[in-house]
This record gives structure tokens, C-alpha cells and sequence, in this order.
């Protein structure tokens, strides 16, 4: 079992296997995008499975892979069956913005990914297209059904609510009703630039104060907006009752439904005291909090040294890992670049 510092055991691991993108989300990246690593300074597959094998041994047992967008990376499928297959993991999630899903949903599964979380923020096709910056609903939507028709479970959708979007909450909390969909709700963090502008703006650009909404003004919303609309009382889920999770989501469920409403408080609410995880970016860089700019290089050691040294700087992350973010506002890295 792995532990850091302050006695938290870190049993996750998320990996980001690239840094690129078919959206250009305004929270996400600047309108002129990023500038994306070299293909020889991003971790090829190889290196990632050997990592995770090392990891798994050293008590890490579930994965998740972000990106940027993971399904733009050729071969994903085949790297799920080999996560799977061949490095101990027990696990493995994945994070997309579904648009790629209904191409590679059915290969996911067969490959052995069963657990996905589907980043999606307005039910409002026009909004979709200003935040994502051309992007069209209608794709991600499709995505969902694809996750649903090649039968995963559990299928989470994480919107990040964002003050300026005006979002639909109560539409979110009605895809719930009739199937096991589970809505996340998470604030919107300040990871990348602090900007100026609110995400209404097609220029907007990193995270203002004035766009985040805490997560107790959210079920605020939806315990009045669904009482208004008749759907009853929303009440906490039990967590052994929860969707399983390895986060530190909350859960709630109205009367009858399928799926439940999740909400995640990184600032308002924050779960340092049981984070259980560290961070892989696309280029190598081990980080041991999102809000942190402190990296451990693992390229490095994965291409020159022995599994004792990853396994090493595995062990130094642990030791590294903060207490807690205190409340950081902007990092040096967007997120695309750290993995979502």
C-alpha cells in the first residue's frame, strides 16, 4: 500500500497520454490553442505501461487516462487491452469529451474499459459551439449513447459549472431520471492563466473569481428547481450506495431515479485531506497536486533507467506530496497540458 507524507494512501493514478485536442475549450486553452510537444517528448505507450506496471507495484491500482483528448491518440484501444492485460492495474477509467465515443466505444469495451466520464458542460447547442469553439452538441450527445449502447458502467458526466454559461442545471439533473447516468457537478478551478474575461466571451481566457459557483449554490438550485418542478425532495445518497468512485465526489438522487447528481468542491469544500492520487502528464512530468507546478521528471528515468529508479521516483513523489493546495489561484500549465 502506497502512503505519503500526512498518511494518505495514493492507490490513483491519473495519466494524460497527449496534450492534444479536437476541442479548444475557452476554460481549457486560449483561442490561438497550445502549442503542442514534440511527438519524441510525449511518453510513448510503452513507457506508460512500464510505468504503470512499476506503479502497481508499488499500490496503485486504478487508472484513469485523460488528455487533452484521448481518443485523438492512435492506438488508445490496443493501450487499454495492455494496461489491462499486462500491468496489475485492477482498474482503468478513461475521460473524453465523447465526440470520438460512438468510433471507438464498442473497441473500449472489448478492449476492457468499462468505467468512463464524459466532460460536457450546456445542453444549449449555440453555448456548446462558443465554448468549445466550433464544437457541435449533437457529437457528444451521440458519444453518451455510445458509452450506454457498448455498456459501460459506470457512465458519469462531469459538467463544470461556470457562472457566465447561464447553465441548465435542472436539464442536466433530468437525464437522470430514466436510465443510470451519474451528473457530477464540479466547480470550476483555477488551473492554467487567471484572465479577466468570462467564459460569454469567445477571447476568454483562464479562470476568473467572478465565474466560479459553489457547490452549495448548486444544490441549492436544484433541490428549489427540482421541488418547482416536481421531482420530488433531493436527497443525499449513502456512499455504499454511491456509483463507485475513487474521487471525492458527493451524491445525491431525486425520487425514483436511475442515476444520481454528484458534486465535486475543489475550493469551496476542499478534499486535500483525502486526495489518493497523483498525476502522469503527457510529457513525463509526475505531479503530485493539480494546483502544484512542482514536477518530478519520470521521461528521464523511464528512458535511461532501471524499474529501481522509477520505483525511486515514485517513492519521492509520495514524500513530496503537499498537505493541500491553499487555495491557489493559476498555474503555470493549462490543463490540458496536466491532464484532466
Amino acid at each position: 500500500m502506497a502512503t505519503d507524507g500526512f498518511g494518505r494512501r495514493i492507490d490513483y493514478l491519473r495519466i494524460s497520454v497527449t496534450d492534444r485536442c479536437n476541442l479548444r475549450c475557452v476554460y481549457c486553452m486560449p483561442p490561438e490553442g497550445v502549442d503542442w510537444k514534440p511527438s519524441g517528448d510525449i511518453l510513448s505507450f510503452e513507457e506508460i505501461e512500464r510505468f504503470a506496471r512499476v506503479a502497481a507495484g508499488e499500490g496503485i491500482s486504478k487508472i484513469r487516462l485523460t488528455g487533452g483528448e484521448p481518443l485523438v491518440r492512435l492506438g488508445i484501444v490496443d493501450h487499454v487491452r495492455r494496461l489491462r492485460e499486462t500491468t496489475g492495474i485492477e482498474a482503468i477509467a478513461l475521460t473524453t469529451n465523447a465526440t470520438l465515443l460512438p468510433r471507438y466505444a464498442a473497441e473500449l469495451a472489448e478492449a476492457g474499459l468499462r468505467r468512463i466520464n464524459i466532460s460536457l458542460d450546456t445542453l444549449d447547442p449555440e453555448v456548446f459551439a462558443r465554448v468549445t469553439r466550433g464544437g457541435k452538441l449533437a457529437d457528444a450527445l451521440e458519444g453518451l449513447e455510445a458509452a450506454f449502447d457498448a455498456g459501460m458502467d459506470p457512465v458519469k458526466l462531469n459538467v463544470v459549472v461556470v457562472r457566465s454559461l447561464d447553465q441548465d442545471l435542472l436539464g442536466f439533473a433530468r437525464m437522470t431520471l430514466e436510465r443510470p447516468l451519474h451528473v457530477r457537478f464540479i466547480e470550476y478551478m483555477p488551473v492554467g492563466a487567471v484572465g479577466e474575461h468570462s467564459c460569454t466571451s469567445a477571447e476568454a481566457d483562464g479562470w476568473t473569481e467572478a465565474d466560479h459557483v459553489s457547490t452549495d449554490e448548486i444544490l441549492t438550485r436544484l433541490t428549489a428547481e427540482g421541488a418547482a418542478a416536481g421531482l420530488g425532495e433531493l436527497a443525499a445518497v449513502a456512499r455504499d450506495s454511491a456509483p463507485g468512485g475513487w474521487g471525492p465526489a458527493r451524491y445525491y438522487r431525486f425520487p425514483g431515479a436511475a442515476g444520481t447528481l454528484g458534486v465535486i468542491s475543489p475550493l469551496s469544500h476542499h478534499f486535500c485531506g483525502e486526495c489518493n492520487r497523483l498525476r502522469l502528464t503527457a510529457d513525463g512530468r509526475l505531479r503530485t497536486c493539480l494546483f502544484s507546478d512542482d514536477e518530478i521528471d519520470v521521461r528521464a528515468v523511464l528512458r535511461s533507467g532501471s524499474d529501481a529508479d522509477v520505483r525511486d521516483i515514485i517513492r519521492v513523489a509520495l514524500a513530496a506530496k503537499p498537505e493541500g493546495h491553499d487555495q491557489r489561484h493559476g498555474t503555470t500549465r493549462r490543463m490540458s497540458q496536466i491532464g484532466g
